[in-house]
């Protein structure tokens, strides 16, 4: 019964979702104070019934409900909870009930928090934020139907796929949705502009607070995937440039774009089109990315489906909408001239900069990910585009941005002078040379790799904190400087993330250490200064897998330094092998061992690496998302953008 209460739910958000999207559009349009008010509780209705057909879906996994065949066909009852769970949204049909539900979650949260938006603004916002479901409620109901029932249940189900078990893999889907289906906000406030035929500094301050929560959730769940990537999947790596990796990192390098260029709207009324130009494309590659993971256009081991009918289907939904958007934003150009000037040497400038190397890095990245079917479809050749492509495409924009970060950080607004802004950096230049030449001469081979790293790191970490320096001014500088606002305090935060993940990703591997061998018991080995004995190997079971455990004895200098059980598990109801590596986490390196085969003449086959500052990849993810969670709880986001100045930049479409 609750099954069906869920799917009649789901039927009523439909129906309230295409209210939504009419009325307050209508109203608008005509100036009806009433018709534009329907869009408020229709939101909030809306999110209600998503919310509800969601429970009903999660309750059918988590009580084993093997009539509902989505339940058969990703779940089992020996599964632990949290899988049961999480396998709600493991699967094609879930996650797009789980997308819906984000979709509503926004337009829900906008009609709560949307106080200070003019009434046709919010209107117009919320029924394209509801046009949007109504295209992916249609694609749930007509060819994905998460609710449909089995005549004859069996006794069991097919469980869920063993890689997807795990915790990494339980919350990563979630933060990634959140992020993703999150830009289609900005689309929302982007093409709401474009219909009012007005943007101006009101509506740059407006958009940012929603583009900058879809980019902190985008942030978490990209580095959640690569570290369970780097722990779950036993090759030692933290990204392997999958085209569904590629699919979340696009719209994470340009929603980090359009968060700057909205900065340039608000505080310059500068960059319009640019800026809305960047929204559109933003929520574009968020739909190509589940084009990809939905389609069977491109293998990847992180794709829900392979299913070419409904990826036909998803490519008509993200031809309707980023078609008929860009064919708006090219009628309504005359609409968003800009008033502000800038000469080449300022901040404006250095965020056009930061724009261009953003989007030129996604460009090649998308290029790099569909070149092979562009290949296979045009010239008929099968062509593999991988990781050597990309790391040799992808990192030199990567190191121009951070050249240019700290100094465009610090740059003043519509005119400066780089040798006044330059000065303030050479403390942090001298450093991040003298780290960079220290590395060079450590190192036994003459990389460049390790030490520019350092230099990047250190160059960043070192200019984000002059920067908040400098912004406390000179008079009792350091009170002042914890009474600066959070955003500037997001702001270098967010930057020395990055600093760090940029350092840790070149340190991990001009650094890395790997060792290959049939590792028979009690046999020490080495690999750097670590001596490594396999003990013992014992069978046994966990709840619904069989292991092969290994027990490593890991010893330095002569003193013990950690045991490791790597694991080599097999789910009998998938019939399917998974790894589980043992990790010795160090805050400078990780001692990675994976164990595999048992071999004919004795011994297991065994991987062991030597991974340098590897947590810290993630650890600079994170502070990032700190860093935009701080300019997030910014009094200025907190407290509504309020009236619009009298005298407002902006052209009327009239």
């Amino acid at each position: 019964m609750i099954t069906e209460l869920g799917h009649f739910a789901l039927i009523l958000a439909t129906m309230i979702a295409v209210v939504q999207m009419v009325i307050p559009l209508i109203g608008a349009h005509k100036r009806w104070s009433g018709w534009m008010a329907v869009a408020e509780p229709a939101a909030q209705a809306q999110f209600f019934f998503v919310a509800f057909s969601f429970g009903a879906l999660m309750w059918a996994f988590v009580t084993s409900d093997f009539s509902v065949l989505l339940v058969t066909e990703n779940s089992h009852s020996l599964k632990p909870m949290l899988y049961k769970i999480s396998g709600t949204w493991g699967n094609h049909e879930g996650s797009m009930l789980l997308w819906v539900l984000i979709v509503s979650l926004f337009g829900a949260a906008a009609s709560i928090w949307g106080g200070g938006l003019p009434p046709t603004l919010k209107a117009r916002v919320l029924s394209v934020q509801a046009s949007i479901g109504v295209a992916f409620y249609g694609f749930i109901l007509f060819t994905s139907n998460p609710f449909l029932r089995l005549v004859n249940p069996p006794f069991d189900g097919q469980d869920l796929n063993p890689l997807l078990q795990d915790p990494g893999l339980a919350f990563h889907p979630p933060f990634l949705y959140l992020g993703y289906v999150g830009l289609s906000m900005a689309f929302s406030f982007a093409i709401a502009a474009l219909i009012e035929g007005r943007v101006d500094a009101a509506w740059g301050r407006w958009v940012r607070p929603w583009t900058l929560a879809a980019w902190i959730f985008l942030t978490i769940g990209i580095a959640l995937g690569s570290w369970w990537a780097y722990y779950e999947l036993g090759w030692g790596g933290f990204w392997f440039w999958d085209p569904v990796e590629n699919a979340s990192f696009m719209p994470w390098l340009l929603s980090a774009a359009l968060l700057h260029s909205a900065i340039v709207v608000e505080k310059r009324e500068s960059l319009k089109s640019w800026t809305i130009l960047l929204a559109i494309l933003a929520f574009g590659f968020s739909l190509i990315g589940t084009f990809i993971v939905r389609s069977g256009l491109l293998t990847s081991v992180h794709a829900f489906a392979n299913d070419p009918e409904r990826g036909v289907v998803i490519l008509f939904i993200l031809a309707f909408f980023t078609g008929g958007a860009l064919t708006l934003f090219a009628v309504r150009a005359q609409a968003m001239e800009a008033k502000g000037i800038f000469s080449m040497v300022s901040r404006e400038s250095a965020l056009v900069a930061n724009n261009l190397l953003l989007a030129v890095a996604c460009f090649v990245v998308f290029v790099g990910t569909l070149w092979p079917v562009v290949a296979e479809m045009a010239f008929d050749r099968k062509l593999s585009v991988g990781a050597p492509f990309f790391n040799a495409a992808f990192p030199p924009f990567m190191v121009a941005l951070g050249l240019l970060l700290p100094l465009g950080a610090m740059l003043p607004w519509k005119r400066a002078q780089v040798k006044k802004t330059a000065v303030s950096l050479r403390y942090a230049l001298v450093l991040a040379l003298a780290l960079a030449g220290l590395v060079w001469s450590m190192q036994s081979d003459r990389s460049l790799l390790g030490p520019v790293g350092v230099f990047l790191g250190a160059w960043i970490v070192s200019g984000a904190a002059v920067d908040l320096w400098t912004r406390a001014g000179r008079s009792g500088q350091l009170a002042r400087l914890f009474r600066l606002p959070r955003a500037d305090w997001g702001k270098a935060i967010a930057h020395a993330g990055l600093g760090i993940t940029i350092f840790a990703i070149a340190g991990l591997t001009a650094w890395k250490q790997e060792d290959i061998r049939i590792a028979k018991l009690n046999e020490p080995f080495s690999i750097g200064p670590f001596e490594l004995t396999l003990v013992d190997v014992v069978e046994g079971r966990g709840p619904n897998y069989f292991t092969t455990m290994g027990v490593v004895e890991v010893t330095k200098n002569g003193r013990p330094e950690a045991i490791l059980n790597p694991e080599k598990r097999v789910y009998p109801v998938a019939q399917m092998p998974t790894t589980e590596a043992a990790i010795d986490y160090r805050f400078t390196r990780d001692l990675y061992v994976v164990i595999g085969d048992a071999q004919e003449g004795g011994g297991y086959t065994m991987r062991t690496y030597i991974k340098p500052f590897a947590n810290w990849i993630w650890g600079g993810c994170l502070l990032m998302a700190l860093g935009g969670l701080f300019s997030l709880s910014d009094r200025r986001f907190r407290v509504a953008a309020g009236a619009r100045k009298s005298a407002m930049a902006g052209v009327p479409a009239e």
